[in-house]
């Protein structure tokens, strides 16, 4: 077993490849390098980044960069699959509450009153396939940090599936890409924000994601009280669901990132559509400590026993 830890996008990034031999080695060397070209194009605390860019040229056709369009759909993808609950246009509300820079900065903390600022209709953006172009709306700005590292952990494990069975975990959302080198599946953990160090329960994965939202840690205090990053766009606003974290398992870690944020979102009525996905399960936590789950939950546990 091999690995690479380092940091991008705000969070701490790992790759595992199971074989030993030099091949995996090498491929292992320029994970950081891929997420470094990622970042460059999707990072909103980046004023040269093309995400940026794009927001500043709302109104005009703008033509994408490969990665930036795959994303993009990625996330419209995911806004019409929740039904609008999981959109990329609350850039404004992220800010009207006060999540301005990156948390790696350091401590966050906003003293001015939150601006209700309800997430625009995402279905306002114009997309043009044969240009791989889009439109935003005037006044409409996007973030998509939440679903491209779901994608950047998928887009990994596809490079790096030919030199092993590949594990990445992106900040949280983990793809593999098959069963161990073994056979056996990967053993995740489900981090418990009750007793940090510890985890609530083992998961089971032979292949495709998992995902864990929360506001257990990007959260910051402002003249209202903490607030978190899980934005409502029905209200514009942090999700005020009894939810603490919200975990699912998908085909891929990108769709993981959307039903766990629905999940947190809309509480048990989150657990009720994700139900209906095929290949999708996933895990409400409560303040209180009490769970939930879909009925394919338990098929991802690991029993020791």
């Amino acid at each position: 077993m091999q690995r690479i830890e380092f940091r991008a996008m705000g969070c701490q990034m790992l790759a595992l490849i199971d074989n030993d031999d030099e091949a995996a080695a090498s491929a292992l060397q320029h994970v950081p390098e891929w997420f470094a070209d990622w970042e460059a194009v999707l990072s909103r605390f980046r004023s040269d980044s093309e995400i940026t860019l794009l927001n500043a040229d709302a109104g005009f056709w703008v033509p994408l960069s490969e990665t930036l369009w795959s994303v993009l759909q990625a996330a419209l993808e995911a806004a019409q699959r929740s039904a609008g609950v999981v959109v990329p246009t609350i850039l404004h509300a992220l800010h009207a509450v006060g999540y301005t820079r990156d948390f790696a900065a350091g401590p966050q903390m906003s003293a001015a009153p939150i601006r209700i600022t309800p997430a625009p209709d995402w279905r306002q953006i114009e997309v043009e396939a044969s240009l791989r172009a889009v439109r935003l709306p005037e006044g409409v700005q996007i973030d998509l940090s939440g679903i491209a590292k779901g994608w950047a952990a998928d887009q990994t494990v596809q490079r790096l599936a030919a030199y092993g069975p590949t594990l990445v975990d992106a900040g949280g959302d983990i793809a593999v890409s098959g069963p161990m080198a073994s056979g056996h599946p990967w053993l995740i953990g489900v981090d418990d924000p009750f007793n940090p160090g510890t985890a609530l329960g083992m998961l089971s994965l032979s292949a495709g994601g998992v995902a864990t939202s929360g506001r257990d840690y990007r959260r910051w205090q402002t003249a209202e009280g903490w607030q978190h990053h899980i934005i409502d766009p029905r209200s514009g606003r942090p999700a005020q669901s009894n939810a603490l974290t919200a975990t699912a398992v998908a085909p891929s870690a990108q769709a993981a990132e959307v039903a766990a944020k629905l999940i947190f979102i809309l509480g048990d009525a989150g657990l009720e559509h994700v139900a209906q996905w095929p290949g999708h399960a996933g895990m409400l936590l409560r303040d209180d400590g009490s769970q939930s789950a879909t009925p394919g939950w338990a098929g991802y546990l690991y029993q020791t026993s």
